[in-house]
């Protein structure tokens, strides 16, 4: 039997998780020592497989199919990334909840995410990632999409919320998305929920 080098194990595992993906070398102290994880990973980096993003933080880039070139890595996926190593579960908020769900062609130059983790402020590239800890209450919506609905229909405030606005959402929002909307109604605030009850309607 060929064993795997560590390289061939961490790139097994990025590959995986496909290309686009954000990860910190910590990740991977599974499949050798601290130390040979950290060569193996500056290896790849100086090999061009992966790219050294921040301190001890990589990326996989994604390839520009029409042009050819790597793609920058995503505020989400780095976002994503930093919740995995603190442990803790974020939640789009403000404009970036409003643009990730298509109500808003507004890309904040400050992605803001709540989070039940530590606040911390983090740069990357051309852009900025600011985590701010709120109450477990806040956090306490199960679904993903949901809590994004809700931050964004606070963001955009009642008195801006149009038919369009809720016609939008109930079209582009998948059905297992509407369905834990709805179970997620007790959470979102009393002047949302006749919109959100609109928002999850069956058609016909």
């Amino acid at each position: 039997m060929i064993l795997k080098t560590i390289e061939e194990k961490i790139m097994a595992k990025v590959i995986r998780r496909g290309r686009g993906t954000v990860f910190f070398g910590t990740e991977f102290l599974d499949v050798g020592h601290p130390d040979a994880v950290r060569q193996a990973l500056s290896r790849l980096a100086r090999a061009g497989t992966i790219l050294r993003i921040g301190a001890a933080l990589y990326h996989y880039p994604a390839i520009n199919d029409k042009l050819g070139g790597e793609l920058p890595p995503s505020a989400d996926a780095v976002a994503r990334a930093i919740a995995r190593r603190t442990d803790s579960r974020i939640v789009a908020t403000g404009a970036l909840a409003a643009n990730l769900l298509g109500l808003s062609t507004q890309v904040p130059a400050k992605r803001v995410y709540l989070t039940n983790g530590p606040s911390r402020s983090i740069a990357v590239g051309s852009y900025s990632l600011s985590f701010r800890h709120v109450s477990p209450r806040r956090m306490a919506v199960k679904g993903e999409i949901s809590a994004m609905v809700f931050e964004a229909l606070r963001y955009l405030k009642q008195e801006n919320l149009t038919e369009e606005v809720v016609t939008q959402l109930r079209r582009s929002l998948p059905l297992e998305a509407k369905v834990q909307l709805r179970r997620d109604l007790q959470y979102a605030t009393i002047w949302m929920r006749p919109l959100v009850e609109q928002i999850v309607r069956k058609e016909g």
